[in-house]
């Protein structure tokens, strides 16, 4: 008889009884990844999910893996034999019972509240152990997976439907920012100047404008050193009166950050590190903290700046955001500084840093043959389309009404997956709540 057997007969109805006697958790095993066997037909499960494969597997038949370290408490199902490795624990179904019915038990209990680490997470199995709860019997057990099954179905099919808005959103957004820096959003300002019986300045004219500024301003101050021109080679054509720039001559400063690890605060100053920068926004939700005195030390070539348009040089690799109004805050390590030339504008400058076509050439000039990373020269190189000043803003302010209504959809898309999400669990604590409560 087994241990399940043996605190009371199943077929005398709900058991109520400890996970730990009910449904024991087993260590998984180390298996490194250089030991495993990529073309093995087991595979092999972490706390966050299947990790691999391997030739051999550590359990003899379906399985249940609970997230140990890390990814505290997440419950994964593996239909066939497979090996958990030493970050999981896992489980094997008892005799007689539906393995998939203990999934969902284990998911309605919210493991991850158990998790009382102050560093890395973790679940103890004395935790585990000590969560009452009360199982069905192997008879109702079939039904109620396949009630939460059917159920979980027309989640999963309308949660399938909000990803793919999701994805055609994104779609949608580079080729607004594809079309801006190819001249294909507004009528540019040489068709409206044409029309119009004008002239304008052209793209061309605006950068000599500012190169010549930047000489007047150097005037006196010792040899003056012409900011790096972009490579044409590859380059696409441009609509007329635009012009290839690259980011260091549309800029007045382009700034690497200090290269050594900052000695945080628990207040101060937000430390934009790469992962704060993200869609073209900035997230300083959760940011680190420099003192005054860290902070004028790392920002002395270059105080950040509202308006200045922040870039990421690797991990991730060419991210950008403006700085907003009212915001102070010192740069971390792989981010970069550029502020535009007056002439130029800050959003369009971020328009053309995330749009495809600027992002293929940013992929072209990437180093590293692990963690691809883009070196500070090559960002000043970076091609930068310039179009002139008032087509700028027009650009501008036809981008800013097409994101403005993706990010509205792309608001009600997360708040339904949000409610997807809820109604999982909410679906869960009926089955399962009123019985281990």
């Amino acid at each position: 008889m087994s241990e399940l057997q043996s605190v009371q007969a199943i077929d005398e109805g709900w058991q109520h009884a400890s996970l730990g006697k009910l449904l024991p958790l087993k260590y998984g095993k180390s298996l490194p990844a250089q030991s495993r066997n990529p073309h093995g037909t087991h595979p092999v499960y972490g706390s966050s999910g299947m990790v691999g494969t391997h030739s051999a597997a550590l359990t003899n038949g379906p399985t249940l893996i609970v997230g140990r370290k890390g990814n505290v408490g997440a419950v994964h199902y593996s239909a066939v034999p497979c090996w958990p490795i030493d970050t999981a624990y896992f489980v094997e179904a008892p005799a007689g019972h539906n393995l998939r019915y203990y999934k969902y038990l284990l998911e309605s209990l919210n493991l991850v509240k158990l998790d009382r680490s102050t560093a890395i997470p973790g679940l103890s199995r004395d935790d585990y152990n000590a969560v009452e709860v009360s199982i069905a019997p192997p008879k109702q057990q079939n039904g109620i997976v396949a009630e939460i099954e059917k159920q979980f179905s027309r989640l999963d099919e309308a949660v399938a439907n909000l990803q793919r808005v999701k994805a055609n959103l994104k779609r949608y957004k580079a080729a607004v920012l594809k079309a801006a820096v190819e001249g294909r959003l507004v009528e540019t300002e040489a068709e409206l100047a044409r029309r119009e019986g004008r002239t304008y300045e052209t793209g061309e004219q605006l950068l000599q404008r500012i190169l010549e500024g930047r000489r007047a301003k150097w005037a006196g101050k010792g040899k003056y050193k012409e900011p790096d021109a972009t490579n044409m080679a590859g380059l696409g054509e441009l609509p007329e009166g635009w012009i290839w720039a690259s980011a260091v001559q549309a800029c007045e400063q382009v700034v690497d950050c200090h290269n050594k690890t900052a000695p945080y605060t628990p207040t101060g100053i937000p430390l934009v590190r790469t992962t704060n920068i993200k869609d073209g926004r900035l997230l300083l939700d959760g940011t680190r903290y420099v003192d005054q005195p860290t902070y004028e030390f790392w920002s002395r070539r270059c105080p950040p700046e509202p308006g200045d348009v922040l870039f990421t040089r690797e991990a991730p690799m060419g991210e950008a955001g403006i700085i907003p109004p009212g915001v102070k805050l010192c740069l971390g390590q792989r981010t970069m500084l550029m502020r535009p030339s007056p002439a130029i504008s800050s959003s369009f400058l971020l328009s053309a840093l995330l749009s495809p076509v600027v992002k293929d050439l940013i992929d072209r000039v990437a180093v590293g043959s692990g963690v691809k990373h883009l070196r500070v020269g090559d960002v000043e190189r970076l091609p930068v389309p310039l179009p002139p000043a008032a087509e700028q803003a027009r650009i501008v302010a036809e981008v800013d009404r097409h994101l403005s209504i993706i990010r509205e959809v792309e608001a009600e898309v997360d708040a339904n997956l949000q409610r997807a999400q809820a109604l999982r669990q909410a679906t869960l604590s009926k089955m399962f709540g009123e019985a281990h409560a």
